[in-house]
């Protein structure tokens, strides 16, 4: 019985859940679009053009955002993918020669289809996942792209036994995601189960107005 190396939750012969391995899936799909746009941060935002041509024609200070020129001559994030997706072939095919550098698209490619097998047995499953999510953040705050944050919803509704106990964990989502519980896994669908929702919140704890907002319902157009 294992724990998920990334959320320590119970993943039985597994080594990441279910959840951390979707995350993960996710990240590895965005880093190489997140890491190409560093390029457009070379120049801080601030210079205009004419500031440009004073400092290349006045003085040593260099318009370029040398945070941004650093990490992308060190190739920092495609050298970590890499040195993963190495281990990762290792550990699976121990006879195979390491592969060559390659790019980190095609790095990231990789690992995403691999998945099934780093969940399943590859002990490293989770420094894996909790260092490709330290490079998404990295990058992010660069590009100022921030990672969603999730909206809390109030709390479950859901009955979970003969005696009518009310589950009570509280519920969140990424904007737009779908509903469902984390706890008893009850997942909240369509209009009438958002409305039933809003309406069977308990009333010692009313929505907020940002709780309200989230669980929303738009009318759909004809």
């Amino acid at each position: 019985m294992n724990l998920c190396g990334l959320c320590e939750r119970d993943t039985g012969p597994a080594y990441l859940c279910e959840r951390d391995t979707l995350l993960l899936a996710q990240r590895l799909d965005r880093l190489p679009d997140l890491a190409g746009e560093l390029v457009d941060f070379l120049v801080p935002r601030r210079s205009g053009f004419g500031e440009l041509v004073t400092v290349r024609t006045a003085g040593p200070r260099s318009p370029i955002n040398e945070d941004v020129l650093d990490l992308m001559q060190s190739n920092h994030v495609g050298e970590v993918v890499h040195s993963w997706r190495v281990d990762v072939q290792r550990e699976r095919w121990p006879h195979h020669s390491a592969p060559p550098p390659d790019g980190l698209a095609t790095d990231c490619r990789w690992l995403g289809m691999e998945l099934e097998w780093i969940a399943a047995e590859y002990p490293a499953a989770g420094d894996l996942a909790r260092e490709v999510r330290s490079l998404e953040g990295q990058v992010r705050t660069i590009v100022g792209d921030p990672v969603p944050r999730r909206q809390r919803l109030g709390l479950c509704v859901a009955v979970t036994d003969d005696a009518g106990t009310v589950c009570g964990a509280v519920l969140s989502r990424l904007p737009g995601g779908p509903v469902r519980c984390r706890s008893c896994g009850c997942a909240y669908k369509g209009e009438t189960d958002l409305l039933l929702l809003l309406h069977y919140q308990p009333q010692a704890s009313p929505p907020t107005p940002d709780e309200a907002g989230a669980l929303e319902v738009r009318p759909s157009r004809v």
